[in-house]
C-alpha cells in the first residue's frame, strides 16, 4: 500500500471532509472513517489554525444522514447537520440485499434500484450546499448493462449521466465491468480502481509456499471480458497467461441470453502449475467453477479464484463441493460489497479488505492531489514480491 506519508499533499483541502456511508455500507464506512481520523490526527499541518484547515482533524468525519421510509414504501433523504462548504464523499453498496423495508405490511428486500434511489435522495437532501460531491460506488450500478444489442436500454450510462446532472463531480468505482462506460460522462471525473495489489498480498500471506514465476504459475482469464485483468496480473508477476472463451448456442435464447455450450481454452500447458483465475465478479459462479474443472482436467496444480465482487447469487454449496473435491484451493473477493456471515466462515474464502485503500483515495482527493500513483499498483506489487522472495513478513 502506498502510505499516506509517502505522498506530497501540497494543495490545501477543497473543504472539510463530509463522509456519508449510506445504509448498507456502514461497516465498511466505519473502517474508512477510522483511517481518516487516525491519519488526520497524525498529520503535521503548519497552518492548523488557518481557516482553510477548518475541521481538518475530527473525531469522526461521518455526516448524520438518514433515508427513512413511509409505510407505502416511499422514502426521503435527510441530512441532520450542516454540509455547507464541505467536500462530501458519499459511499453506497448497491449489492446489499440483506436490508429490508416494509411495503404496505409486506417485507421487501432492497434491490440495486432501491440503493441507487437512496443515493439520489441523499444528493437531493444536500441541496447544492456542499463545496463538492464525490460518489464512491464500488460496484457500479447497472454495470452489466453497459452496451446495447439491438433495442435495449443503456442503464449504466443513463445512471452516470443522472448523477452528474445532479451535481456529482467525481465518481469512484472498482473494477468496472467495462471501463468504456465512462464515455457517457467525458467531462466529469470517473475512476475505476482494480484491487490487484490486495489480491496478490492476501494470496501470498495465505499461501507462503507459492513460487511466483512462469514455470510454476499462470494467470487465467475465464472469458474474453477478463483478458485485460489477466494480462496485467501476468505482466506484473512475470507469469504466462491463458484464457477461455465462451462458445455459445446462438440458435436459441435462455433467460434473455444465448446459453454457453462450452468453455474453450487458449494458452500454454497448465500441467503441474498453480493457477490464478481472475475476473471482476463471481455471480452464480458456474462459469468460474466450470473453468476450474477444465483446468484440473488439464492437470493444473492448485487453483485460486480472485474476483473483486463475490455475489454468489446461487449460494455457496457448489464452492464447498469444489473445495472438498480439490478443484478450488481458495477464493479471494473484497469487502467492497455485502458479505454474508456464512461466506466469511468458509475455509476456502480469503477476504481482501479495501477500507484503507478507499480512505487513501478520499484523503488524496480532498487535497486535490493526483491519485494516479494510487490507481497504478505495479510498484507496490513489486515491493511486496521482493519482500516475499527475501522471506520478509508481508
Amino acid at each position: 500500500m502506498l502510505h499516506r506519508t509517502e505522498r506530497t499533499l501540497e494543495n490545501i483541502p477543497v473543504g472539510p471532509i463530509g463522509f456519508i456511508p449510506i445504509i448498507g455500507c456502514q461497516e465498511l464506512g466505519k473502517k474508512v472513517d477510522d483511517y481518516l481520523v487516525k491519519w488526520r490526527k497524525e498529520a503535521i499541518v503548519d497552518a492548523k489554525e488557518d481557516s482553510v484547515f477548518n475541521e481538518y482533524s475530527k473525531d469522526s468525519f461521518i455526516v448524520d444522514a438518514k433515508v427513512p421510509r413511509f409505510g407505502s414504501g416511499e422514502a426521503k433523504g435527510i441530512i441532520n447537520e450542516s454540509v455547507r462548504g464541505k467536500d462530501i464523499f458519499i459511499m453506497v453498496d448497491v449489492c446489499n440485499y440483506s436490508l429490508t423495508y416494509s411495503l404496505s405490511g409486506h417485507t421487501n428486500r432492497m434491490s440495486p434500484d432501491d440503493h441507487f434511489q437512496n443515493l439520489k435522495r441523499v444528493i437531493a437532501a444536500i441541496g447544492g450546499k456542499a463545496r463538492r460531491i464525490n460518489v464512491i460506488m464500488p460496484f457500479l450500478y447497472e454495470s452489466r448493462q453497459h452496451k446495447r444489442s439491438s433495442r435495449e436500454s443503456l442503464d449504466c450510462a443513463l445512471a452516470l449521466q443522472e448523477l452528474v446532472q445532479m451535481g456529482v463531480d467525481n465518481i469512484i468505482t472498482f473494477d468496472a465491468h467495462d471501463p468504456r462506460v465512462q464515455n457517457a460522462i467525458p467531462l466529469h471525473g470517473f475512476e475505476t480502481v482494480r484491487p490487484t495489489y490486495q489480491f496478490v498480498k492476501a494470496l501470498l500471506r495465505k499461501f507462503p509456499d507459492l513460487t511466483i514465476d512462469s514455470e510454476h504459475m499462470m494467470a487465467i482469464s475465464p472469458d474474453e471480458g477478463a483478458t485485460g485483468r489477466a494480462i496485467y496480473l501476468a505482466n506484473v508477476l512475470g507469469l504466462d497467461m491463458g484464457m477461455f472463451y465462451k462458445r455459445r448456442d446462438y440458435s436459441r435464447i435462455v433467460n434473455g441470453r444465448n446459453p454457453i455450450v462450452a468453455h474453450e481454452f487458449l494458452g500454454a500447458s497448465v500441467e503441474g502449475k498453480d493457477v490464478i483465475i481472475i475476473d471482476d465478479m463471481i455471480s452464480s459462479g458456474d462459469s468460474m467453477l466450470d473453468v476450474a474443472r477444465q483446468l484440473k482436467e488439464r492437470k493444473a496444480n492448485r487453483i485460486f479464484a480472485a474476483s473483486t465482487f463475490g455475489l454468489f447469487t446461487n449460494g455457496l454449496e457448489k464452492f464447498d463441493q469444489a473445495y472438498e473435491q480439490g478443484i478450488l484451493h481458495g477464493v479471494l473477493t473484497t469487502n467492497l460489497i455485502y458479505q454474508t456471515p456464512e461466506l466469511l466462515e468458509r475455509p476456502w474464502y480469503i477476504n481482501c479488505d479495501l477500507s484503507k485503500y478507499i480512505a487513501l483515495i478520499i484523503d488524496t482527493l480532498n487535497h486535490d492531489g493526483s491519485i494516479s500513483d494510487i490507481l497504478n499498483p505495479s510498484g507496490r506489487i513489486q515491493n511486496i514480491m521482493t519482500k516475499y522472495m527475501n522471506g520478509e513478513k508481508i
